[in-house]
């Protein structure tokens, strides 16, 4: 490792340090986060021609900004998308099927939605759903924070066995490392099983029952009064079936995810431009704050740009080798043990982003005719497994957790404290799981 290589991953280390003392250093970790992305291209400048980039590093931040884009402007959309399936009632349903006045109840009724939604959604865009149902049932900030984390559990497990329900899984779904068949029919039960376990634990520590205004049904919002059942059925359907469709719309153009979502929030804006430009003029006022317009002004910036900063820091790594390296150092050190190296990536994942680490993964073992290596052998079934449930071992493990730490303002030493240990117990048992099942099948 060069000088400037090791400056770079200081850089890094102590970024994350910070985050993850944001609530002792009172310093938001959007703006660490785009420091650490800055100071980490910076000193790749000083001598970019040592890490194979003679004409600058202009090129190389383009590349790797508009690959970020696209995840960007994927979690925008999401975003917005809910938010407007919400304001509009298009969830109430969905609040219905979950509402219990029992503390356990609800938590098993969480996690279990969130796995099946995420399989069917990809876990960001679930996560993001759950969460705006979770604010409208659980009023105490301490009981939301307990069930938000359960969400970014079985979100990351219910996204590890589904070929669309994890970026991870895709990625490899793609390259025909995986196939939809295998990787459901070999990962479901670990999967499962790797939320039982964090949601077994948890529900232990959960006594009583929710307080009365959590539990009670609540006012219909303006726009919920102002739209009929029909119409607010049509926003879901169009609005979650829009998401459903994503997946399907990319492999019949060969369009990223994001342009899918685009269009998805595109129909749905022009929908609900219709349906308000047939109200009553009366409730023009309380119409405008439902409208999409609106409804943009409260996407949360402070999210978007410290995954900006994250995205991009890392990129910084994979740039200079660093990803790469650890990963042959993995390799050698565990002697071939597929086990090994893929359980210690998915701890990996917990630190830093999945996505490079599984394209480096990718680029380092070959596909192979036959054997572990072949297409969903046992390597690639574990990579899928580990990357997408480990990142649940800690708030930023995940594009999940990022989005629920900004949503719902879980610092990183809480999460550390109360959820890292059981989010690792399912972890295992998953891993476990998959072994002795292939002793079986």
């Amino acid at each position: 490792m060069t000088d400037l290589t090791f400056a770079i991953v200081v850089a890094f280390v102590a970024g994350y340090a910070c985050m993850a003392l944001e609530s002792v250093i009172k310093v938001n970790k959007a703006a660490i986060a785009l420091l650490m992305f800055v100071t980490c291209w910076t000193l790749l400048a000083l001598d970019p021609g040592q890490f194979g980039l003679s004409g600058g590093v202009t090129e190389a931040i383009e590349r790797y900004l508009g690959s970020t884009a696209t995840t960007l402007f994927f979690l925008m959309g999401a975003m917005t998308i809910v938010e407007i399936v919400d304001q509009n009632g298009g969830f109430n349903f969905v609040r219905s099927v979950l509402r219990t006045t029992s503390k356990r109840k609800l938590l098993w009724r969480i996690a279990l939605m969130t796995f099946l939604l995420s399989a069917i959604l990809d876990n960001l865009t679930t996560s993001i759903v759950m969460i705006m149902v979770l604010r409208k049932l659980v009023s105490q900030p301490r009981d939301r924070m307990v069930y938000a984390s359960l969400v970014v559990i079985a979100a990351n497990s219910g996204g590890a066995f589904s070929p669309i329900g994890d970026v991870t899984t895709i990625m490899l779904w793609n390259s025909s490392l995986i196939t939809s068949a295998g990787v459901i029919a070999h990962l479901l039960l670990p999967s499962l099983v790797s939320l039982l376990v964090p949601a077994l634990l948890l529900s232990m520590a959960l006594r009583g029952h929710l307080d009365a205004a959590s539990a009670a049904p609540e006012a219909a919002a303006a726009g919920e009064r102002e739209f009929t059942i029909r119409q607010q059925h049509a926003i879901f359907w169009m609005g979650v079936g829009g998401l459903v469709f994503v997946p399907v719309f990319r492999a019949l153009t060969g369009l990223p995810p994001f342009v899918g979502i685009l269009l998805v929030l595109g129909l749905l804006w022009l929908t609900t431009e219709l349906f308000y430009s047939h109200l009553p003029r009366r409730s023009g006022k309380s119409a405008m704050q439902k409208r999409v317009s609106t409804l943009l002004s409260r996407i949360d910036m402070t999210t978007i740009l410290f995954f900006l900063g994250i995205l991009m820091a890392v990129s910084c790594l994979e740039q200079v080798g660093v990803l790469e390296s650890l990963g042959q150092w993995l390799d050698g050190a565990s002697g071939g043990n597929h086990y090994v190296v893929t359980g210690a990536i998915g701890i990996i994942s917990s630190i830093v982003d999945n996505v490079p680490l599984v394209a480096g993964c990718m680029g380092m073992y070959p596909l192979a005719p036959f054997g572990d290596m072949a297409v969903d052998g046992i390597f690639w079934q574990l990579l899928a497994y580990c990357a997408g449930v480990g990142g649940s071992m800690l708030i930023i493990g995940s594009a999940a957790g990022v989005v629920v730490m900004g949503l719902e303002k879980i610092t990183f030493g809480w999460y550390m404290r109360h959820i890292t240990p059981v989010a690792l117990a399912g972890y295992l048992a998953g891993m476990a799981c998959y072994w002795l099942q292939g002793l079986f099948m």
